[in-house]
């Protein structure tokens, strides 16, 4: 449990957030009816609090190439700030960044203790509230004032504080649909209130250390007014601007005022965050270009984006996309060995760093490099999933008819590839590659960095461990004798092909002691070898 918040407990706060926001974000996008029901306000907010993270790795990065080796809170905390202000989606997103702007004004000036974060959640809900043009209740405004109420109030220390915001922030929450008609109508809780609950329980879990899975604020208490089902039929407003546009302005505080006066003639819902010349704006119009002019009056608008609403409603109420006219696979793989492989079977690949996992807008440039109209993605690592999501619903806003198949390993995606037909209907192909992948069950080597328990027991630092279906099932020796204990186990269950992907750390002669094992063992079952060139783990076995 901390006392002060540091740098690594911002990058923790960051990486939880992020895992709650990718598990939750489509309940959120579900929830989203206000200020227009087009169904994205988790995506937004997920992709905002991406770009937080990537800036603060960045910073952890810098600093490691510095005597020292890690940032200071100051550093850390700017950095959040500003990725998400880079970064920022939507109305939620854009508040939230202005948020957290607001917050790291004064832990990056007076230090990270619990009656700076007191200040600071305050500080973040003032902030919040001044970029907005006409603040409305019962929205994540309210949320956030909310949880910075009762942090005030909080005695204790750090844990207490951030405990506090959380639990406040969510009874807020719950209230919501008593102060904004639609969302009573609807019979939900506002959407962006919803996502930052999930910030602030990551929060919570950050300082806490007692829920590193992550964040308590997944759903936990908050009743039935979260559930999809319940907004189902969301509430279409009549009259609202046809355009979101957002884009980030350079321009000097003065220009600001005049700005302001434009954009609010021209439409509603407008939000201007940020500082020191650089600004978030975002604004429902009917007039896209006058809205872009009038940043262009005031500096250098730049990352213009520009939403159709009718278009976006549309998809989020299940449109089918138009017929097209051609189907590609995508194929996210660490490894020279296992890309020839994907590639020779027919699938672009994103090569993947382990240590650097692709970013959502990493991912849908890969997608938009196939020049396909249909696409079906092979992740290969379960922990992609939230990642792919956000990044598939940029890309069928694009048009693009994108399947995200669930393949927790490479082996997984070797075998949904190899029953892989562009001929056949795309629903057909999808279901087909799915359940080829579902049939494989799959398992690594991996080398224990340190003492840990894990569902095997307790390993040391150079043991080798045996994962079945990404849960540690055997702890071993050698990386020889460990693959074949758990080649033994997989084959215990049946099979009729073994699949073995030889990686950067598999010893000479490996392969060969391993298909004499499974052929003793069962002398039925076909065994294929390849060489895959991960680094991540010596071994990967599949089994289908």
């Amino acid at each position: 449990m901390l006392d002060t918040l540091d740098a690594s407990a911002v990058r923790t706060w960051c990486r939880l957030a992020l895992s709650a926001l990718g598990q939750a974000r489509e309940e959120i996008d579900a929830l989203n009816v206000y200020p227009v029901p087009d169904g994205d306000t988790g995506t937004n907010l997920y992709l905002t609090v991406e770009c937080a993270t990537a800036e603060v790795e960045r910073c952890f990065e810098a600093a490691g190439e510095e005597p020292g080796g890690e940032p200071g809170l100051a550093t850390a905390i700017r950095a959040m700030a500003r990725g998400a202000q880079l970064g920022a989606c939507g109305n939620s997103g854009v508040i939230l960044a202005q948020l957290l702007r607001g917050a790291a004004e004064v832990l990056a000036e007076r230090g990270g203790g619990p009656e700076q974060l007191r200040e600071a959640l305050r500080r973040g809900s003032e902030s919040a509230y001044q970029a907005v043009d006409v603040p409305v209740e019962g929205t994540l405004l309210t949320v956030a004032a909310g949880a910075a109420e009762q942090a005030g109030r909080a005695a204790g220390g750090l844990a207490e504080v951030a405990g506090a915001a959380h639990d406040a922030a969510r009874r807020a929450l719950l209230h919501t649909p008593d102060q904004l008609d639609v969302l009573a109508r609807a019979g939900v809780v506002d959407a962006g209130g919803r996502g930052l609950v999930a910030v602030l329980g990551a929060l919570a879990d950050a300082v806490t250390g007692q829920r590193p899975m992550g964040p308590v604020a997944l759903g936990e208490d908050l009743g039935e007014l979260t559930t999809v089902e319940r907004c189902a039929e969301p509430p279409r407003l009549p009259g609202h601007p046809a355009f979101e546009v957002i884009y980030l302005l350079d321009a000097p505080d003065r220009a600001l005022p005049a700005l302001r006066g434009r954009l609010a003639a021209l439409g509603d819902s407008l939000v201007i965050g940020g500082g020191d010349g650089l600004w978030n704006v975002h604004v429902h119009v009917d007039d896209a270009g006058a809205a872009v002019e009038a940043g262009v009056a005031a500096g250098r608008p730049h990352r213009i984006r520009i939403t159709h609403f009718a278009e976006a409603e549309a998809r989020s109420g299940g449109a089918a996309p138009a017929e097209p006219a051609a189907r590609a696979v995508l194929s996210v793989v660490a490894g020279a060995g296992l890309a020839e492989l994907c590639a020779r079977a027919g699938s672009a690949v994103l090569p993947a760093d382990p240590d650097a996992p692709p970013s959502s807008a990493e991912l849908a440039a890969a997608v938009r490099r196939c020049a396909a109209r249909e696409v079906i993605v092979l992740l290969n690592d379960p922990e992609l999933r939230a990642t792919a999501g956000a990044a598939a619903d940029q890309l069928r806003a694009e048009g693009v008819r994108i399947a995200v198949l669930p393949t927790r390993s490479p082996v997984q995606g070797l075998a949904a590839l190899a029953v892989h037909e562009a001929a056949r209907r795309f629903d057909e192909d999808v279901v087909a590659m799915t359940s080829a992948a579902g049939a494989t069950r799959y398992a690594e080597l991996a080398v224990a960095e340190g003492e840990s328990w894990t569902m095997a027991g307790v390993c040391q630092a150079g043991d080798v461990l045996g994962l079945i279906d990404g849960d540690v099932a055997v702890i071993g020796a050698s990386i020889g004798a460990t693959g074949a204990e758990v080649l033994s186990r997989m084959l215990a269950a049946g099979g009729e092909l073994v699949t073995l992907v030889l990686g950067g750390g598999a010893p000479d002669g490996l392969a060969e002691q391993l298909v004499a094992h499974a052929r003793r063992q069962r002398p039925e079952v076909d065994t294929m070898v390849f060489t895959g060139g991960q680094e991540s783990a010596p071994l990967l076995i599949g089994v289908e």
